[in-house]
This record gives C-alpha cells, structure tokens and sequence, in this order.
C-alpha cells in the first residue's frame, strides 16, 4: 500500500513512514511533484488536515493523508494550539517558539500535551480522520537532541524523559502522531 502525505515537513513524513514500516510506503507530496504552499486558516487541527489533504488530493485524483498537530498548554488557554508552528511569529525557528512557550509559562503550571489530527482525504470528497494526544509537561531547559519543534522541552509522562531524548522508536511508541494514526487505522 501507498500512502502519500500533504507535507512539506520531512520530519512528519519521516515519523509517519517509521509508524507504518512494513504496512505502507510513504511518500511526501513533493515526490509527486506537488510542492504547494497550502493556507492552513482553518481554527481547529481538524480543518487544517482536512485542506491540506483535500488540496493535494485534488491534485493528484489520489487518497491523501496530512496532519496537523502542536502543543496545548492549559494554563495559556490551549495555545500555542494551531499556531504551535509559528507561535513566536512567521518566519521563526522552533528555537524561537520553545523559548517563547517557556517564557509564557514562567510562574503558571507547566502541564500540556501534543494534539495530532490525521486526515485521510478520497478523490470521491469523503474523509475519515483519527486523533491522539500524548501527556506532560514543559520543562525550561532544552534536554536530548532528538524529534523536532517541541520534543526537547516536552517531558512526556509515559516516558517519564523529553521527547528530544527519547529514541525515535520510544517516541513513535507513544506520541500523538502514533495515537492519531492508531485511531485512524482502526476506522478503516
């Protein structure tokens, strides 16, 4: 089985090929020359998956996957949320974006977790979509150089460590990109 993922983000598309080793290829969109800006202005995760894979699958008359995840911080009334990408401002690094979710969070409870929403787009316009969250909380220093955006500053509570020091398969063991496609499979 293919599965084609409506990303430009190799990190993404690399852990979901490591999910499903074995179970499907995984291929990014721009190994179909597709290599779209899509508008992500939807004002949930759902919306967002939902016109990114909508626009490629339109492209390419094909199923499509994408997915749209960050980190929620309760005590910052869920944000980053949606905008966990670009939380410290367009054009910023994760850098950037973990010291300002550090920093917003001085002197509040530090509990948060990740949100992946996993979207299966068909040509036909039907859709199914899958959800997982996975637990913690943000810590004020960076520790493992692993995973990407928030995984250095997320101490993660099933792995009681960061997801930046977590081997990629202890992170795919338990990670809301895992969950999500967990839930979306077992609705196929």
């Amino acid at each position: 089985m293919e599965i084609i993922v409506a990303s430009g983000n190799k990190n993404k598309i690399r852990e979901i090929g490591q999910m499903l080793s074995g179970k499907a290829e995984v291929r990014g969109m721009s190994d179909y020359g597709v290599n779209v800006e899509i508008e992500e202005n939807g004002s949930t995760f759902l919306e967002n998956a939902l016109i990114k894979a909508k626009a490629v699958s339109e492209i390419l008359g094909k199923p499509v996957i994408a997915d749209d995840s960050g980190i929620v911080a309760e005590a910052l009334g869920d944000a980053p949320g949606i905008y966990s990408a670009r939380y410290a401002g367009e054009g910023k690094d994760d850098e950037e974006n973990n010291k300002k979710l550090i920093n917003e969070l001085k002197g509040k409870s530090k509990r948060a977790y990740f949100i992946s929403v996993i979207v299966l787009y068909y040509p036909d316009g039907s859709y199914i979509f899958g959800e997982g969250r996975a637990y913690g909380s943000v810590i004020d220093e960076k520790r493992g150089n692993n995973g990407f955006g928030y995984d250095p500053i997320f101490l993660s509570d099933d792995l009681e460590k960061t997801f930046g020091e977590a081997s990629a398969e202890e992170k795919n063991g338990v990670s809301h990109r895992y969950r999500a496609l967990c839930d979306l499979m077992s609705k196929l």
